[in-house]
C-alpha cells in the first residue's frame, strides 16, 4: 500500500458481499475505509437478535475492519432514511401503492449522504458489496451494467444513482458469483464468512410489513382504507381491514372469498380512494402498458425507442416500446402483458446497460 493509491470507503453492512469487496480492495493496494449506516433502530424487534440491520450487523462490520486492519466508522443515517425510504414506504402502501424501499436507500441513502461523508475524511472513491458493474462505454462514459452472476444482478436497484457519481463508485463484486464472494470471503479468513444472507426488509425484520404499515399509519393519525374485495363484475365477495395488505397480482390472503365458483384470483386492482380492492384471474392482473414518473436517465440522453424493460427484482426484462415523455416521465408499451404495480420501478436497459428508470404510476390492464 503506498500513500498514493485511492482512499476508498466501503460500505460495510455486516453481510459477507460487503465485507468481500473490502478484502477484495485491500488486497489489490488501496487504503481502504470501512463505514457502516446506522439506518433504523432494531433495538426491541427481532433484528436485534442477529437480523439485518440489527446491532449484530454493526458488530460484525467492526470485526471485519479489525480483522482486515482498516479505520471503521459508524455514520448515523436514522432522520435521512426515516424521511427518504420508511415514510416513502408507509404512505406508499396507504396509497394502494407497492414500494421498493431497496431503490430508495439507493437513491437517497447510500450515494448521496454516503459519498458526502466519504468525501468529508478525503475519499476518493465509494464501494459496495452490489452484484453490479461500472464501466466505461465505448465513448468513455461512465454506464451501469448487470452483474454477470445473473441469479444475483441487483443492477435493477441502482438505476436511480446520481449520474455524476458513477465515476467514485465501485462495485469489486461486479464480476463474482455468490459461489466464488463464498470462497474468497473464506480465504480472506473473514470473521462472518458463512454468514447467511438477509431476505427482509431491513426496518421490518419479521416480515410483517402491513402490522408495520398499521402502526405506523396510526401513528400518523391515519386509518389505513378498508373496504369491499369484489369480483370482475363488481359483486362484493369479501371484505379486508386495509389496502395496504393487498399488491397487483397477489394470491396469498385470498382463499375465504365467497366466489360464485371456486377458483384461484388474484388481485387486479387496488384502489386506495374507495378501499375497493378488485379479484379476478391472474391474465386480468396484467397491464399492457404503464406510466413512468420520475425518470432519472443514468448517462445518456432521454430515450425512445425499443429496450428491455424490468418491473420487478427478481422478474425478467420484457421487450417494450418506450416512449420519453420529456426529460422526466416516460410512456413503456410492453409486447405482452405484464404485472407492473404502481410503486415499483421500471427500470430500461440496452442489453446489459441500464439507461435509466423510474416508478410507475397508472396503469391499464390489458386487452
Amino acid at each position: 500500500m503506498t500513500a498514493s493509491a485511492p482512499l476508498v470507503v466501503v460500505a460495510l453492512s455486516g453481510g459477507v458481499d460487503s465485507a468481500t469487496a473490502a478484502a477484495t480492495l485491500v488486497a489489490a493496494g488501496h487504503r481502504v475505509v470501512g463505514m457502516t449506516m446506522r439506518l433504523y433502530d432494531a433495538r426491541g424487534t427481532t433484528a436485534a437478535a442477529g437480523r439485518c440491520c440489527g446491532p449484530r450487523d454493526v458488530d460484525d462490520a467492526r470485526a471485519v475492519a479489525r480483522h482486515l486492519g482498516i479505520p471503521f466508522y459508524v455514520v448515523d443515517l436514522e432522520d435521512e432514511f426515516r424521511r427518504a425510504v420508511i415514510d416513502d414506504f408507509v404512505e406508499a402502501y396507504l396509497d394502494g401503492a407497492t414500494p421498493n424501499p431497496c431503490v430508495r436507500c439507493n437513491q437517497h441513502i447510500k450515494f448521496t449522504p454516503l459519498l458526502e461523508r466519504a468525501r468529508e475524511i478525503g475519499a476518493d472513491v465509494v464501494a459496495t458489496g452490489h452484484y453490479a458493474r461500472i464501466e466505461r462505454d465505448a465513448a468513455g462514459a461512465w454506464g451501469l451494467y448487470r452483474g454477470h452472476d445473473a441469479a444475483k444482478d441487483q443492477s435493477y436497484f441502482l438505476f436511480s444513482m446520481p449520474p455524476d457519481v458513477l465515476g467514485q463508485v465501485w462495485f469489486p463484486l461486479g464480476a463474482m458469483d455468490k459461489d466464488a464472494v463464498r470462497a474468497a470471503a473464506r480465504a480472506a479468513g473473514l470473521p462472518n464468512a458463512a454468514k447467511p444472507e438477509s431476505q427482509e426488509i431491513c426496518f421490518v425484520p419479521d416480515g410483517d410489513h402491513a402490522g408495520f404499515v398499521a402502526a405506523a399509519a396510526l401513528a400518523r393519525g391515519r386509518t389505513p382504507a378498508s373496504g369491499e374485495i369484489v369480483d370482475a363484475t363488481g359483486a362484493v365477495v369479501g371484505h379486508h381491514d386495509g389496502v395496504h395488505r393487498f399488491t397487483l397480482g397477489q394470491r396469498r390472503g385470498l382463499g375465504n372469498l365467497a366466489l360464485p365458483v371456486k377458483e384461484r384470483v388474484f388481485v387486479t386492482e387496488v384502489d386506495a380512494a374507495s378501499g375497493r380492492v378488485v379479484v379476478g384471474p391472474r391474465e386480468a392482473a396484467g397491464r399492457a402498458a404503464v406510466a413512468v414518473g420520475d425518470v432519472r436517465w443514468l448517462g445518456v440522453a432521454p430515450v425512445s425507442g425499443r429496450l428491455d424493460v424490468q418491473v420487478r427484482h427478481r422478474g425478467a426484462a420484457t421487450p417494450a416500446t418506450v416512449t420519453a415523455v420529456g426529460a422526466t416521465r416516460a410512456e413503456v408499451v410492453f409486447d405482452a402483458p405484464q404485472i407492473a404495480a404502481p410503486g415499483q420501478a421500471a427500470v430500461f436497459y440496452q442489453g446489459d446497460r441500464v439507461v435509466g428508470g423510474g416508478w410507475i404510476e397508472l396503469a391499464r390492464a390489458a386487452g
